[in-house]
């Protein structure tokens, strides 16, 4: 049996363990807290429309310029939303993998 280590790792034991675990949750509620208040705006269109999104990928507005908005042509509006919203979402995911990759070390990145 291995002694005075963890799994054989020597100098790590359950309690060692269990509070670096419990470090890091800590971390990770205080940059979810942060990751929730972080702003991104993004565009589509030479800014003709703009999304604003929180880093927890919450769209908190979507403002379209009335100058891109033709009865005859809805599906490059409908295009242009859906650009900006997939850029704000592609926006608040690298935030998130960033803010925390800075916690986990990088392990599990693209998991938030």
């Amino acid at each position: 049996m291995a002694r005075g280590g963890f799994g054989g790792m020597p100098g790590m034991n359950m309690n060692q363990i269990m509070k670096q675990a419990q470090k890091m949750q800590k971390q990770m509620e205080e940059a979810q807290a942060s990751l929730a208040e972080q702003i991104l705006e993004t565009t589509a269109g030479g800014g003709a429309v703009k999304v604003v999104i929180t880093g927890k990928k919450e769209i908190q507005s979507i403002t379209i310029d009335p100058e891109v908005v033709d009865a005859d042509d809805v599906e490059m509006l409908q295009d242009l939303v859906l650009t900006a919203v997939n850029e704000a979402i592609r926006q608040a995911d690298e935030l998130a993998n960033q803010t925390m990759g800075r916690i986990t070390g990088g392990i599990g990145n693209g998991l938030f």
